[in-house]
């Protein structure tokens, strides 16, 4: 993108200083067209920032749930180990749990908490605070129900604070007898986020006891955020924030001669934000200006010779 941007720069100054020889004719729809196709290739990079912060950083995901939902032992499973006390305890969990992990090449920060519903327990009552304080940060949300018992409060106030996140919803237990199933579950949802988002919702049958179920989770988090597929080792994505806000500034610059041309503004004018998109552009490559407008100058347009 630079080559092309200092080739564009470098004709215009040369059209400029000898018009008797570089003509400017019909330069306002071309460099339209460069410039827009530029415009395309930056916004798909820029684009591609929230994955690639994802792929270097890994997915935030919090487990929710209630109390004996099954949390810890679902927690236990996908990380491989038993990082999660388990018990028949309605409760064990009361502090955050994190662990970093990867699936089918996916990075997963994942963190375990209090189950939650209202308790007088003061050290419970922190936990469940951390884990909504912990949820609010979350880039994916696992809500895990309890498919034995009937839902409750404590769910109705769950399903109410992930309805505007990503989430994945874990309908545990399915080795048991069923009290709650998908289609009542889907009810419920209904009830308080709406039929397109209950009909979009992300709804797996899973048995932490029997292992059932992890397969089908980690391919729907490679679906909600990659579109069931990471990038190629081909395709450039970025990773850094100081990179991103460069192609804001070159992508801005860019607009600007675009506007420029279409009111056929003087060409050193055009010049001027083709340059910023360049040096903007640099940035990100380490490379600076330099001399490689006057060398461009000189090894395409034979000025001086």
């Amino acid at each position: 993108m630079r080559k092309t941007l200092i080739y564009e720069i470098a004709f215009i100054e040369s059209a400029i200083d000898d018009p008797e020889h570089i003509s400017l004719d019909g330069f306002y729809n071309r460099i339209t067209e460069i410039v827009q196709d530029l415009i395309g290739q930056i916004e798909k990079l820029i684009q591609s920032a929230d994955s690639g912060k994802l792929i270097k950083e890994g997915i935030r995901t919090v487990i929710l749930g209630k109390p004996n939902a099954g949390k810890s032992s679902l927690m236990n499973l996908i990380v491989g180990s038993e990082k999660s006390i388990v018990t028949d305890v309605a409760g064990t969990t009361r502090d955050v749990l994190e662990e970093n992990i990867r699936i089918q090449g996916l990075g997963l920060n994942i963190v375990d908490t209090a189950g939650i519903r209202n308790t007088e327990d003061v050290v419970e009552k922190i936990g469940v605070e951390r884990a909504l304080s912990c949820a609010r940060d979350a880039d994916l949300i696992v809500y895990v129900v309890d498919s034995s018992t009937c839902p409750d409060d404590s769910d109705f106030e769950i399903i109410n604070f992930i309805k505007d996140r990503k989430f994945i919803i874990l309908l545990n237990k399915s080795d048991l007898e069923e009290k709650t199933n998908e289609d009542v579950l889907k009810s419920v949802l209904a009830d308080r986020l709406g039929d397109e988002k209950t009909n979009n919702a992300v709804i797996i049958k899973t048995s932490a006891k029997v292992k059932y179920g992890l397969d089908e989770f980690e391919g729907s988090v490679r679906n909600m955020f990659f579109q069931g597929k990471l990038s190629m080792d081909d395709e450039i994505v970025i990773t850094n924030l100081r990179h991103k806000e460069a192609l804001m500034d070159a992508c801005e610059s860019l607009k600007l001669v675009l506007k420029a041309a279409e009111d056929e503004m003087p060409e050193d004018f055009l010049s001027i934000d083709l340059m910023n998109a360049y040096t903007s552009l640099g940035y990100i490559i380490g490379e600076e200006v330099g001399e490689d407008l006057m060398n461009e100058i000189f090894s395409k347009f034979c000025m001086g010779k």
